[in-house]
């Protein structure tokens, strides 16, 4: 069995760690200006990733992992738990919220709603309900399909050569007669298919 590494430490004790083993090789490199370094980059990189976090999400409030970790709004069946509250907290909701720290049976049903709908956008139901989104799919789908006919349809007409006279009935048996005088490919080919002495197919 192989065993876990030990976790990553970014503490100042560790970056110490770190700054005696550069002095060790690097006599030039002064201890407290790597231990200094070292803290002011952890502080300064945790301030910036909490204040664009702020900055992302506003006065809502973190209230769980989320289902990436991040502090995102999502509605979604399978983790019906999201890592912050779909609104900003206002005077009314707050109110509310210290009026659900008491007996709930005091809370009216609207009451009730509005607190849902400050945490939540959608309900169970509406995340289920049908979005009738198939019917642009097809539509979608139609009108690449018709734009894709109307495309050949104009090379043909514009672009293309015309068929070869060739292609026609009469060139066709006249090559295939031709074909059977020469004894084309007897044995498996069109030729063995031909009954030479009765001039006519077997």
């Amino acid at each position: 069995m192989f065993s876990s590494p030990p976790p990553f430490d970014s503490s100042p004790v560790f970056s110490a760690g770190l700054g005696i083993d550069i002095i060790d090789t690097m006599a030039n490199v002064n201890l407290a200006s790597v231990v200094l370094r070292n803290a002011l980059r952890t502080k300064v990189g945790t301030r910036q990733a909490h204040d664009l976090v702020a900055e992302k999400i506003g006065k809502r409030e973190v209230v769980g992992h989320g289902w990436n970790g991040m502090p995102v709004y999502a509605d979604r069946v399978d983790y019906p738990m999201p890592a912050i509250r779909f609104k900003e907290p206002t005077r009314d909701v707050l109110a509310l919220r210290e009026k659900e720290k008491g007996d709930w049976k005091k809370l009216s049903v609207q009451e009730k709603k509005a607190l849902y709908r400050a945490s939540f956008c959608q309900t169970f139901a509406e995340m289920k309900y049908p979005t009738g989104e198939w019917k642009a799919c097809i539509g979608a789908a139609l009108i690449v399909t018709s734009m894709s006919l109307a495309g050949m349809l104009l090379l043909k007409a514009f672009v293309y050569e015309p068929i070869p006279e060739t292609f026609d009935e009469e060139h066709q048996k006249a090559q295939l007669k031709r074909m059977l005088d020469l004894n084309i490919n007897p044995i498996h080919g069109v030729s063995s298919k031909w009954d030479y002495d009765n001039n006519k197919w077997k």
